[in-house]
Formats: structure tokens, C-alpha cells, sequence
């Protein structure tokens, strides 16, 4: 059982890094890195922060996000304004044009999907769909 399992994990791990690397390729904006493209995805999901937490949501030193805050700021995708109520801390947000980029490559990345799961059969795309839920599960935790 221990081998199935084992085999099962391989699998699965190689599965997603071979589908993920397949999305990553549908990017509309090679400039921006994925590092900076996660942060965009964190601020959308979150909503404003200071740098300090979006580099713990992010899982990087606050130098090096402050390196990305900067890049944003330089695309335009997102701007600082002091802390409301620390004047030693700002308050890092995503800005309409960051927001439509990053719209844009989730609709590259889902269009390419799309085509991929329209080419499966009812029974196959039901099994993804729950599939999808349990990594999401797994992924959780």
C-alpha cells in the first residue's frame, strides 16, 4: 500500500508541475515575473497590506518584497499611501491597471484551459471536477 502511495504522490506531483507549467506558458506579460504576479494575485485576494504582511503571506524577506512593491509600483500595478494610523508603516494596493492585468492573465491562462477540458468527455471532466476539490483540500491544510 505504502508503494501505491508513494507512486500515486510521483503521479500526482509531476502531473501538476506539468500542468502548471503549461498555464505559466500562456502568459500575456513575460516582463512581470511570477514572483510579482503572486503578490498582485495576494493583494486581490487580501486587499491592501503593509509590505511586512504581504511578504509573510508571500513567504519572503520584507527586503526582497519591498524589491517587488517597487516593481509594481514601476509597472503601475500597484501604489503605497501611509498607514492610517502608523506613520512609520505604508499601506501597499493593487491599482485598476494592476487588477486588469492581472484579470487578463487569468483569462489567457483559463481560455487555454478551457480548450483543454472541452476536449474531454463528460465522465472525464466530472472526475476533474472533483478531483479539483480534493487537491483544493489538500492544499489547505
Amino acid at each position: 500500500m505504502a508503494t501505491d502511495q508513494h507512486g500515486l504522490a510521483s503521479r500526482l506531483r509531476l502531473a501538476v508541475v506539468r500542468l502548471n507549467r503549461r498555464l505559466r506558458a500562456q502568459r500575456t506579460n513575460s516582463a512581470v515575473s511570477l514572483t510579482q504576479v503572486s503578490a498582485l494575485s495576494t493583494l486581490h485576494k487580501c486587499g491592501p497590506l503593509t509590505p511586512g504582511e504581504l511578504a509573510a503571506k508571500e513567504g519572503v524577506q520584507p527586503p526582497s518584497m519591498t524589491r517587488v512593491i517597487a516593481a509594481l509600483e514601476d509597472f503601475g500595478f500597484a501604489t503605497r499611501r501611509p498607514h492610517p494610523t502608523d506613520g512609520r508603516q505604508a499601506i501597499v494596493e493593487l491599482t485598476g491597471e494592476g487588477l486588469s492585468y492581472l484579470q487578463d492573465e487569468i483569462t489567457a491562462r483559463e481560455a487555454w484551459l478551457d480548450k483543454r477540458l472541452a476536449e474531454l468527455d463528460p465522465e472525464e471532466r466530472e472526475l476533474l471536477a472533483r478531483a479539483a476539490e480534493i487537491i483544493d483540500r489538500m492544499a489547505g491544510q
